[in-house]
């Protein structure tokens, strides 16, 4: 509670968290507010003919439609719950990787931690972009195999930094009484170790989370995430780039096309960064002595 109230007290990270909010309840709210006509696939945006040309906003398709006739409304809102669900699950288990593999290198040291980091170093010796857009491309376009190839670029941070946390922690003077009064290696981890690690955590994923919605974007955006006519922000701007420069004397006439979908994407990854920095700000003891 005391974190929530140092939060909300934080003009800068009470603006991400508001934001949050609403991208939350748009997400929550997708049924309702865009009902869908394919009720086996949700995420699969309504169609109303194969014309090139986007249509503009009208009361048929508020914000209009992109080329090929996606409504872009519905896009946007259910694109807020595919952001969540990507963010999420990928955040998931890149921490559960990043605990397993920078733990166990943190806390047994010697020719495991070598090996276990050593390995993460190959990892993030390639850029992550590049590393994901491999990945994707030899597993093929697909939803699972695109959270795939974000899980494997987004675990080695986590990992570096739990080690980082643990060679720290395992040396003070409350593990070294555990440890004595017979606690074994598990128990010490699990109970003592790893909960002091959770505030650099927390933090670093909040970050993550606008920064893996932009990067399975990007990943849509080259034809290398979700499938063709999926509710995809990524995917929304990719079908605009034919039209961004408008016509001949009327530049923006598709204005729509680009503006609502990168506004959203633009707007969820601030929202996080917002957030992730007033977390930084509350849960770093090392700011407040600067």
């Amino acid at each position: 509670m005391n974190i929530l109230k140092q939060l909300l007290q934080n003009k800068t990270s009470l603006t991400g968290f508001i934001f949050i909010l609403l991208f939350a309840l748009t997400a929550l709210l997708a049924p309702v507010v865009a009902k869908p006509q394919n009720k086996q696939d949700s995420y699969k945006m309504p169609q109303a003919s194969y014309e090139i040309e986007p249509m503009p906003p009208s009361q048929t398709h508020l914000f209009g439609t992109t080329e090929n006739q996606y409504d872009l409304y519905y896009g946007l809102i259910w694109g807020t719950r595919l952001a969540f669900k990507v963010s999420i699950t990928v955040v998931f288990f890149a921490v559960i990787i990043g605990i397993l593999i920078g733990g166990l290198a943190g806390y047994k040291g010697g020719i495991i931690d070598e090996i276990l980091m050593r390995f993460t170093d190959i990892i993030f010796a390639v850029p992550s972009m590049v590393l994901a857009m491999v990945i994707a491309t030899l597993l093929g376009r697909g939803m699972l195999n695109m959270l795939l190839a974000l899980t494997v670029v987004a675990w080695p941070s986590y990992a570096r930094l739990i080690r980082g946390e643990v060679l720290k922690i395992k040396e003070l003077d409350f593990v070294a009484s555990s440890r004595a009064m017979g606690g074994g290696g598990l128990h010490i981890f699990f109970k003592h170790i790893l909960p002091n690690t959770l505030n650099p955590l927390i933090v670093m994923a909040g970050l993550d989370m606008g920064y893996i919605v932009l990067t399975a974007s990007s990943l849509s955006f080259l034809g290398l995430g979700v499938p063709a006519g999926t509710a995809d922000w990524g995917q929304l701007v990719a079908l605009s780039r034919n039209w961004i420069l408008g016509t001949y004397g009327n530049p923006f006439e598709y204005w729509y096309t680009l503006i609502f979908p990168g506004g959203a994407l633009v707007l969820f990854v601030l929202s996080w960064n917002l957030l992730g920095d007033g977390l930084r700000d509350i849960l770093d003891p090392k700011t407040h002595l600067r």
